[in-house]
């Protein structure tokens, strides 16, 4: 253990879980479900802004991350609620991540995500704030026995995220998170010359509609993000120390949009299931502070790789490379 450690500002106390902090963040170890009950997060219980997730998929090939399945995934998930509910402050926002997933054997899909997202949110009586889908162009053609090898299905290239909330009316602000205007945009701005009236829609467009430079347009619900890095500050620390990549990463764009919209600076965002703490890194990033829960020892260990290491207290040393220890 580390005999100086300094108080983290998102907790008065590191819980006993805790495997190593920033100034603004927490990497717990332990199981989500067993963790979040913990007295040691009472301080943070009704202050967690967003919670921002993409728990293990209801896959029906077994993963090294760990996932269940079938009934067992739906009450899994749905045993969250109550947990999540009592952590999020009443405008408070839920964001999770399902994947696709395919039948066994079968070019069909399988509904239980979709099961799994109704089950969550009508037993938790959540509001479902809106979807969106998250499109990667880069992704390889998957599942590849049925897109690549029978050619009888395309390659499955997204996954959707749900956001949800106790309240109708969570905080969210879309100002935020502008897009560059496009050059057509940009041109129709500096002439304001455009067809004004009644669109084949029916929609009504008014003389001045375009006339204001808002600073960028609002995006739509369908967000286009790679996941092509072959090298970064996670992948070459897991290298350097012979530590395994975690085989679900996701790019850390998608959490930035989401802290972005629905968080303000010093805002509490937590990860129940941390991974290698993309989402942390990107709370850290944009000045908020965060917590995040993993269960596997090397998924915490290659996650050290996100942040300076001057920046770092190590809580628990066995969650180190070996021959990195700090002493006591």
């Amino acid at each position: 253990m580390n005999a100086n450690k300094r108080p983290v500002a998102v907790l008065p106390n590191f819980p006993a879980s805790t495997a190593y902090a920033t100034d603004r963040g927490l990497m717990l170890h332990g199981l989500a479900e067993d963790v979040l009950k913990h007295q040691d997060l009472d301080a943070i219980r009704g202050r967690v802004q967003l919670i921002f997730t993409s728990p293990p998929f209801p896959l029906n090939t077994k993963k090294k991350y760990g996932n269940l399945q079938g009934e067992e995934y739906l009450q899994w998930l749905t045993s969250f609620g109550p947990l999540f509910r009592e952590l999020l402050t009443p405008d408070g926002s839920i964001v999770i991540e399902l994947g696709n997933s395919w039948e066994p054997g079968l070019p069909t899909m399988s509904t239980l995500g979709l099961k799994a997202l109704l089950r969550f949110q009508e037993e938790n009586n959540l509001h479902l704030c809106q979807e969106f889908i998250c499109h990667n162009p880069a992704r390889l053609p998957s599942p590849a026995q049925w897109v690549t090898i029978e050619r009888i299905r395309l390659k499955d290239s997204f996954t959707r995220l749900w956001w949800l909330s106790p309240s109708s009316r969570p905080k969210a602000n879309n100002k935020n998170v502008l897009k560059e205007y496009s050059v057509a945009m940009q041109r129709l701005l500096k002439t304001k010359q455009f067809n004004s009236g009644k669109r084949p829609s029916e929609h009504h467009i008014s003389e001045e509609a375009f006339a204001v430079d808002h600073g960028g347009a609002i995006p739509p619900n369908v967000l286009s993000i790679s996941n092509t890095r072959a090298n970064d500050p996670y992948q070459e620390y897991c290298r350097e120390n012979d530590i395994g990549f975690h085989p679900a990463r996701m790019p850390i764009d998608l959490p930035e949009f989401f802290i972005n919209f629905l968080t303000d600076a010093d805002d509490i965002v937590l990860d129940p299931f941390g991974g290698s703490n993309t989402t942390g890194a990107a709370a850290e990033k944009l000045n908020r502070y965060w917590v995040a829960v993993e269960p596997t020892p090397h998924y915490i260990k290659g996650s050290l790789g996100r942040f300076n290491r001057d920046r770092v207290q190590i809580i628990d040393n066995d969650l180190l490379p070996a021959g990195d220890e700090v002493e006591s």
